[in-house]
């Protein structure tokens, strides 16, 4: 599995950013996925994450009610919209998928992309 980022950028304080992440290859045995993020200095913290069927969420307390996480399987991609983006969000953005190999649990990173909040 492949997965590649894209749609990060530098956007003012307040504003919005779309990430995507575009899923190739095995990508039947994906089950969740994730977004991560890491900010210079600090460790890769967990954003957001979907189940496989995108029915169930969870959010991390500090990006509550501004990002919303979806996917949509039949482009095998995910996508992160980030609302009322704040200084505290800037950071390199990596998104998470598992899978299941042969009976494995697999874990796939994509390369990240770069957010950058501005005042």
């Amino acid at each position: 599995v492949q997965l590649v980022e894209s749609g990060g950028g530098l956007v003012q304080a307040g504003g919005s950013l779309r990430l995507s992440c575009a899923a190739s290859g095995s990508t039947f045995s994906i089950n969740a996925m994730g977004w991560y993020r890491q900010a210079p200095g600090k460790q890769r913290e967990l954003v957001a994450a979907i189940t496989s069927g995108g029915g169930s969420t969870k959010y991390a307390d500090s990006v509550k009610g501004r990002f919303t996480i979806s996917r949509d399987n039949g482009k095998n991609t995910m996508y992160l919209q980030m609302n009322s983006l704040k200084l505290e969000d800037t950071a390199v953005y990596y998104c998470n998928a598992l899978g299941v190999v042969a009976g494995t649990w697999t874990e796939y990173w994509g390369q990240g992309t770069q957010v950058t909040v501005s005042s």
